[in-house]
């Protein structure tokens, strides 16, 4: 919400994309915005009602649409005053298109755009309104909102900007939330469900019907030829995950499952937003885009709380004790990490092995001037034996081990409970 009041305030702004996986809650956030800072919203919704699409059929004349879109709205648009939300624009390929004409000759207009699969369709059939739209990518909520939403915001405001000698007596009840955040995760109406009834097996109801309009989404929007591919990587990630090593091995998704073959699946899933890929990076240099192995890579879920869904975990059986972290060979507390890194630093983290692969650092964490490697540990086990290696080799001026432990630092290597990796970029 404050980077979109910021979008409305700045006077470069552009037309806006608001990105993110499905049910990921752009539609809500965006009418909130248009509520509290306009005076009035002119919504269309392209894929509940496909006649609207009809309206850019023509030139792009901004004039004509407007008054078009006034008439099918029934609101008065006027600059500045009227927020124009075009939502699921994904199903409308030219109305994309037209924000680069909305920005040539009527940026006083304030629109923004919501879809959820814009990596994907509107490439296919129009032309990308590349350098003429602000972007802002809406992520599942965080460990600190999800703590907002069941009711602990003087927690949350408190591990925001940590005191940790003041935080050290919460820090049983922070692992316990944790555990609830694993199992729950950030997808809204699924922390809006538990907020209400505290109920974990309705919340797991929830991400099961997530699951399947994500499977539909699949169906509806994919190449026919790529839906059976796309769905085995889909089914694969969790238990590619459970691996002693957790980078991705097409052999594991199915009989000839090949790179040349399957790849075109996987980019599929991180377009659409449904999947994370944290690349290896063979040198822990800046940008570590700069030196990505294109051949290794750990492929995550948006959310954690998914993960543990589309893996069959039972909410009512690790809530007793910290097996949940430790499930799946600590794959899902890993998977909360890479989710978190992603929201932190708005781009997903790498990581790092050695030649002959026998030490691997979980994540690298590109921080402005520098790149913080960051070793995940699902108990309070503290061995570091690979984050040790990379240390020696290296010398980061930061190096962080995430675990279940109370925080603490030791010159340059700081113990981060997994309840702060937020708290990163501020070490």
């Amino acid at each position: 919400m404050a980077k979109l009041h910021l979008w409305r305030a700045d006077a470069r702004r552009k037309p806006l994309l608001l990105e993110g996986p499905r049910q990921v809650g752009k539609t809500w956030l965006l009418t909130k915005f248009g509520e509290s800072a306009y005076q009035n919203v002119a919504f269309l919704d392209f894929e509940e009602t496909p006649t609207l699409r009809s309206i850019f059929d023509g030139d792009f004349d901004a004039a004509r649409i407007i008054s078009q879109l006034q008439l099918a709205t029934g609101v008065s648009i006027t600059q500045g005053q009227t927020l124009i939300i075009l939502d699921e624009i994904q199903a409308c390929p030219r109305a994309l298109t037209a924000l680069k004409y909305f920005h040539d000759r009527a940026n006083n207009y304030h629109i923004a755009a919501a879809g959820s699969l814009l990596g994907i369709a509107p490439h296919q059939q129009a032309s990308f309104p590349v350098g003429k739209v602000n972007f802002i990518r809406v992520h599942p909520l965080s460990f600190l909102e999800f703590l907002r939403a069941i009711d602990q915001a003087d927690l949350s405001q408190a591990l925001a900007h940590p005191d940790w000698p003041m935080l050290t007596p919460f820090h049983p009840q922070l692992v316990r939330l944790l555990r609830d955040y694993l199992l729950i995760g950030g997808m809204p109406e699924v922390v809006s469900v538990f907020t209400t009834n505290r109920s974990y097996e309705q919340a797991r109801n929830v991400q099961l019907e997530i699951l399947q309009a994500y499977d539909l989404d699949v169906s509806k929007h994919a190449p026919t030829d790529e839906v059976p591919r796309i769905r085995s990587v889909w089914a694969s990630i969790p238990a590619q995950l459970a691996k002693p090593q957790h980078r991705f091995l097409y052999n594991q998704v199915g009989s000839g499952a090949r790179k040349r073959s399957h790849r075109a699946a996987i980019d599929w899933l991180i377009q659409s937003g449904a999947a994370i890929e944290v690349k290896l990076a063979s040198v822990p240099r800046l940008p570590l885009a700069s030196n990505d192995d294109p051949d290794s890579f750990k492929l995550y879920l948006a959310d954690v709380g998914l993960m543990g869904a589309l893996a069959g975990l039972s909410p009512t059986t690790l809530l007793d004790s910290n097996q949940l972290f430790t499930e799946f060979r600590g794959s899902l507390t890993e998977q909360y990490a890479a989710m978190q890194l992603t929201q932190t630093f708005d781009q997903p983290p790498h990581y790092w092995t050695n030649t002959g692969g026998s030490a691997e650092v979980d994540f690298l964490a590109q921080r402005q001037a520098d790149v913080v490697p960051v070793e995940i540990k699902a108990t309070r086990n503290l061995k570091a034996q690979s984050l040790r290696v990379y240390r020696e080799k290296y010398t980061p001026d930061l190096a962080v081990r995430s675990s279940l432990a109370p925080y603490a630092r030791h010159g340059s290597l700081i113990d981060l409970p997994l309840y702060a990796l937020h708290s990163l970029p501020d070490m």
